[in-house]
C-alpha cells in the first residue's frame, strides 16, 4: 500500500542550511504548518542525534496551526572537503478523535498511516564580503552604543544638577570667594602694620631691618598665594562633589 503523502506543509522544503563558522552553536530553523481540518501529530528525527539538538522535537499541530522548530548544530571542526551526509525526517500522523495519549497513538500506528518528508544539511562558510559586511556592522554598533552610553552620562549629570542644586554650589562660591578676600584684606593690614613697626624700630637696629623686612614681604607673598591656591582647589572639590552626587 503507497505511503501517503505528507501532510504538514515545510519550510525550508527539502534543506537545512547552516552558516559557519562552526565553532559555536549554530542554529537554523523549520517551520511546519498544518494546513488540513484535523489535529496532526509530529516527529522530528535525524541520523546524527549527538551533534544537533532539536526544540521541539515531537508535539501536536491544531488544525492552521504552525511551529518553529530551533535546530541547533553543535561545534565541530569543519572540513570544506567532507561533505554532509546528515538527513532530518519530519513523521506526522493524523491525531485521533478524543485520543491525548500521544505516545500510544505513535506505538500504535501502523507504517501506512505515517506520513514523512526528508531533509538533507548543508554546511557553507560566510564569503570574505560576507565576513567583512560582519566586522564594520559590529563597529558600527560599537560606535553607537559608545555615543549613547556619553550621551546617557551626560543626561544623568545635566538632570542630577537642579535649579535648587546650581543656586546651592554658586551660593558656596560666592561664600569662599569672600574668605578669599577677607584673607587678603587681612594679610594686607599684617603687611601694613609689619612695615610700620619695622620703620618705627629702623633708626634703633640699623640698615638690616630693610633686609628682614623685604624678606618677611617675600615670605608673605608666597604664603598668600598658598592661601588662594587652597580655596581654588576647595572651590572645586565641592563642585566635583555636588556633580559625583
Amino acid at each position: 500500500m503507497a505511503r501517503l503523502e505528507q501532510v504538514l506543509l515545510l519550510q525550508p522544503e527539502h534543506e537545512l542550511k547552516f552558516k559557519g563558522p562552526f565553532t559555536d552553536v549554530v542554529t537554523t530553523t523549520l517551520t511546519l504548518t498544518n494546513p488540513s481540518d484535523k489535529k496532526v501529530y509530529f516527529k522530528v528525527k535525524t541520523t546524527a542525534p549527538r551533534r544537533y539538538c532539536v526544540r521541539p522535537n515531537s508535539g501536536v499541530l491544531d488544525s492552521g496551526a504552525s511551529v518553529d522548530v530551533s535546530v541547533m548544530l553543535q561545534p565541530f571542526d569543519y572540513d570544506p572537503n567532507e561533505k554532509s551526509k546528515h538527513k532530518f525526517m519530519v513523521q506526522s500522523l493524523m491525531a485521533p478523535d478524543n485520543v491525548t495519549d500521544m505516545e500510544g497513538v505513535w506505538k500504535e500506528a501502523k507504517p501506512e498511516e505515517l506520513m514523512d518528508s526528508k531533509l538533507r544539511c548543508v554546511f557553507e562558510l560566510p564569503s570574505e564580503n560576507e565576513k567583512t559586511h560582519d566586522v564594520d556592522q559590529n563597529k558600527i554598533t560599537s560606535t553607537s552604543a559608545s555615543k549613547s552610553e556619553s550621551s546617557s552620562l551626560f543626561k544623568s549629570a545635566s538632570s542630577a544638577l537642579d535649579d535648587s542644586e546650581v543656586k546651592k554650589i554658586l551660593e558656596e562660591c560666592k561664600r569662599l570667594q569672600a574668605e578669599v578676600q577677607r584673607l587678603r584684606d587681612e594679610n594686607k593690614q599684617i603687611k601694613e602694620d609689619e612695615g610700620l613697626r619695622m620703620r618705627r624700630s629702623a633708626p634703633m637696629t640699623g640698615s638690616p631691618s630693610g633686609g628682614a623686612n623685604a624678606a618677611l614681604v617675600k615670605e608673605e607673598g608666597p604664603t598668600t598665594r598658598l592661601l588662594a591656591l587652597a580655596v581654588l582647589f576647595l572651590i572645586l572639590g565641592v563642585i566635583i562633589g555636588k556633580l559625583a552626587l
